[in-house]
């Protein structure tokens, strides 16, 4: 208790006092009035307003009562005070205009367009920028006869620190004289889709995501097939189904992708469903890879906040490991990731298991944890710890486009929803419990982070009365001296 009336609200503690006032409630220390005339002999009881005491003298005051009673009643005034400012948070949030910059593709006021069977498949490639988002550089739209309706790179309006060349095959270079932006691209997308028409794609939250297009009718393939090895616990890669479903990679491995095959081979995947009888089972069998050994040993941190140094991450992770950075430097951004590299699995295993966090899975089915500790400020902050393989099997169905950066929190498309009449099976939604879970504890430790604040506050606020005190003294003692001296 002593703590929670230490980090609370000077407001709150003045309300206890208030009440434990009107109560009569007396602690080790008397009651109010009594504890004021003996603990501060200048004021006294001449000022009894709790509102206008310190919060450090509020706080010696209820930290004088030890009845278990007394201390219930004090827990119950705070636990109110909370729910009223959680409430508070609701209504605001409640009144807030959508996210800024997202357009939403409004079909529910429009009947017909439902009945529409139109089918456009879109894919995106995106860079890493400086403050920790991904952002779209190129953006493909195909219709179902394979015609291109949008094909353009786009200019992020942040700074790029990693074009991530080797995947989305994309440099410095492509975007010099680009002048088309984001809100080009919606403005194209919502003519496309505006007349109810369904979009595809393959992990298709990841491209709404970074084209903030918030659309209800969609069908994402990494959905819609059955594997005949089983329950298919990770989302098979585009070229892992395009193998199994098609007969036909889209890329050879190692590759770079192409935005506009990838679009086209995720309508291919959709029509051959449609071909097969959406309403007939469509068992597959995906091409098997055995996970490298080289990934096992190592274990992926991500979201750390740049006040950490990679020295701190010794603290979080036990064991032996050097760090590699998952670029040149730390962007001036406010995160950053890096791998932990074990001699062997066995090590990176017992590390994993040992560090303290949260069991969560990422959107690709992988275990992560969820840590949350002190710097050496006091502050607290949170980041994630993830294995680079599944626990699953030993198997790996091929590597995600994103494959390192989409675990940092799924932001999946607002409102995204697969359309019944072109959907078999509708997606789990552990990794949407597991997102909840994220943002709540964001949310703790954003609320410890600002009582951390109002603590340092609180402390200023009494170093302030004390300075006042001590003006206070030190202008009697003036006064007492000019009198002397007029005397004299």
């Amino acid at each position: 208790m002593e703590e929670k009336i230490d980090t609370a609200e000077k407001k709150v503690l003045a309300d206890i006092v208030k009440l434990a006032q009107k109560r009569g409630l007396r602690g080790k220390l008397g009651d109010w009035r009594e504890f004021l005339d003996s603990h501060d002999k200048q004021f006294g009881t001449r000022l009894s307003d709790p509102s206008k005491r310190p919060h450090e003298l509020l706080a010696t005051f209820l930290k004088s009562f030890s009845k278990e009673e007394d201390l219930k009643f004090f827990d119950n005034i705070m636990r109110h005070h909370e729910n009223q400012y959680m409430l508070e948070r609701l209504k605001d949030k409640s009144l807030e205009s959508p996210e800024q910059g997202w357009i939403v593709i409004n079909v529910k006021t429009k009947p017909k367009v439902m009945k529409s069977t139109t089918m456009l498949a879109v894919d995106c490639e995106m860079v890493l920028c400086e403050d920790g988002t991904d952002e779209v550089v190129k953006v493909c739209v195909v219709d179902h006869n394979l015609e291109v309706k949008l094909n353009e790179f786009v200019k992020p309006n942040k700074k790029i620190v990693d074009y991530r060349t080797e995947i989305t095959g994309i440099s410095s270079q492509d975007l010099e004289a680009v002048t088309c932006s984001l809100a080009d691209v919606q403005k194209s997308m919502k003519k496309l889709l505006s007349k109810g028409a369904i979009l595809v794609g393959h992990s298709l939250h990841n491209d709404l995501r970074v084209l903030k297009l918030d659309h209800v009718r969609v069908i994402d393939t990494s959905y819609i097939f059955q594997s005949t090895d089983g329950p298919m616990h990770r989302k098979p890669s585009l070229n892992g189904l395009c193998q199994a479903v098609l007969g036909r990679a889209v890329r050879e491995k190692g590759a770079p992708h192409n935005c506009l095959d990838d679009a086209c081979a995720a309508m291919n995947l959709v029509l051959a469903k449609i071909k097969h009888g959406v309403d007939r089972e469509f068992p597959i069998s995906l091409p098997q890879e055995r996970v490298p050994e080289s990934d096992t040993t190592k274990l992926f941190l991500h979201k750390i906040p740049n006040n950490v140094n990679t020295e701190a991450l010794h603290t979080i992770v036990p064991g032996e490991f050097r760090t590699e950075l998952q670029s040149t430097r730390k962007v001036q951004g406010r995160h950053y990731s890096a791998l932990a590299v074990f001699k062997n699995t066995q090590e990176a295993e017992d590390a994993y298991e040992k560090v303290q966090g949260i069991q969560l899975k990422d959107n690709q089915g992988r275990p992560q944890k969820l840590v949350t500790f002190l710097t050496s400020k006091g502050m607290p902050v949170t980041l994630y710890v993830r294995k680079m393989v599944s626990d699953e099997p030993t198997v790996q169905n091929g590597s995600n486009k994103r494959a390192l950066q989409t675990d940092e929190a799924v932001d999946v498309s607002k409102k995204a929803k697969i359309d019944k009449n072109t959907e078999e099976d509708a997606p789990s939604c552990d990794a949407h419990l597991n997102e909840i879970e994220a943002l709540n504890q964001r949310l703790k430790q954003s609320e410890l982070e600002i009582e951390s604040l109002k603590k340092e506050l609180s402390q200023k606020d009494f170093e302030i009365s004390a300075l006042h005190k001590m003006v206070e003294s030190l202008n009697k003692i003036r006064w007492k001296r000019d009198k002397a001296l007029q005397k004299v």
